[in-house]
């Protein structure tokens, strides 16, 4: 057991250990997993932190390991924060135990970003030459990333950049989006895939980064534009994914900017006159997020669309892939299968209960705002 930071009592699994002076037993941190919680709340403790009366044999600790290495459990996944979305889960349970293996010590403890002291939440392979130290420091515009506070503020001075490189596509108020081309901005995207995956846990960074866009939201005020949260999305995709990995940093989150930046992949998609749908597998949460923002797009149209109207018909007015409509119809019950077709079936009352569960749709894209030029036009 282990007293956290509520200070009660959890239980928990010590990972590793390491000295942090030349003497004594008191001289050792060892970092723990909180059983009971996601793994981005690991982290290293001191010895007069942990109840060792409560220490369980190994005997005991291979039997409960035998039994939850299998996979992952809902409670385990449920622990995410609801405002960020995964991508890139593509590990069965063989791939996830070497993927917790590997990536079972967190190596940074915490980033400066901006004005913000973040606690990070997962490993990143940062550069070897970084693993010795628990604290970066990001330039949040150009997000460079050193080890000590001098080295930043002396970067500060020299740094022409006040917002991220690429092209400005949105601006409305105090908001702006900002398209970066990881070809032409490679250290600059790379160094974006490194931050994310401190916050992203099963998040497969993509060394070549010339294959994608990333989109960059930022709050802007006087001092420049400060990164919020991004996505990204492949220049070219043969399956039709509008959208490939989604975060939104942790000091913004629960603002409406991760339903902002889902629904900112769809106006993109209208753009390019192409039906969109976000990378395969999602996370529980993420699901529970597109989910959401389809039931909201659909029932508003199904509310105020008095004659028929098709599931294409749908489909060519949202952006929304055909499969995604009608699974998210199907899973509110709203579709029946009549006379070899499906048919949609929108009782007003029924519209309004499940819109009042899908809860509110968070910051609005003001399309008229957006000034875009799909990538295969470029140039």
């Amino acid at each position: 057991m282990c007293r956290w930071r509520d200070h009660k009592l959890h239980p928990v699994k010590v990972i590793e250990r390491r000295k942090v002076s030349s003497e004594g037993a008191n001289d050792y941190e060892y970092y723990v997993h909180y059983t009971e919680f996601n793994r981005r709340l690991d982290e290293w403790v001191k010895l007069e932190q942990l109840d060792l009366d409560t220490v369980e044999t190994d005997a005991d600790e291979k039997m409960e390991d035998k039994a939850t290495s299998l996979k992952m459990t809902r409670h385990q996944k449920r622990k995410i924060d609801e405002t960020h979305v995964e991508g890139h889960e593509e590990l069965d349970a063989a791939s996830l135990r070497e993927h917790e293996e590997f990536t079972k010590v967190k190596n940074i403890a915490k980033i400066e970003l901006g004005r913000y002291e973040i606690d990070t939440w997962y490993f990143s392979p940062f550069p070897a030459e970084y693993n010795d130290s628990l604290k970066l420091f990001f330039c949040e515009f150009c997000l460079n990333f050193m080890k000590r506070k001098e080295q930043l503020q002396r970067h500060m001075r020299k740094c022409d950049l006040k917002h991220p490189p690429g092209d400005e596509i949105y601006r409305s108020g105090t908001l702006s989006m900002f398209e970066v081309d990881g070809k032409k901005n490679k250290v600059y995207a790379q160094n974006l895939c490194y931050l994310a995956k401190l916050f992203l846990d099963h998040k497969t960074l993509y060394y070549d980064v010339d294959l994608f866009l990333f989109y960059i939201l930022c709050e802007c005020d006087d001092r420049g534009c400060h990164m919020v949260g991004y996505f990204s999305k492949e220049k070219h995709s043969e399956e039709s994914y509008n959208l490939a990995c989604i975060l939104t940093l942790p000091p913004y989150q629960r603002k409406g900017y991760g339903k902002f930046l889902i629904a900112f992949s769809y106006e993109l998609s209208k753009k390019e006159g192409k039906v969109g749908t976000p990378e395969r597998p999602l996370s529980d949460l993420g699901l529970l997020s597109y989910r959401g923002y389809w039931t909201r797009v659909l029932l508003e149209i199904l509310k105020k669309h008095k004659s028929n109207i098709s599931i294409k018909e749908l489909s060519d007015m949202t952006a929304i892939k055909a499969d995604d409509i009608l699974n998210t119809l199907q899973s509110l019950e709203l579709i029946q299968y009549r006379k070899g077709q499906h048919v949609i079936c929108a009782d007003p009352k029924v519209l309004d209960r499940h819109l009042k569960a899908a809860g509110r749709g968070g910051l609005e894209v003001d399309v008229s705002k957006l000034i875009w030029t799909p990538y295969k036009e470029q140039g």
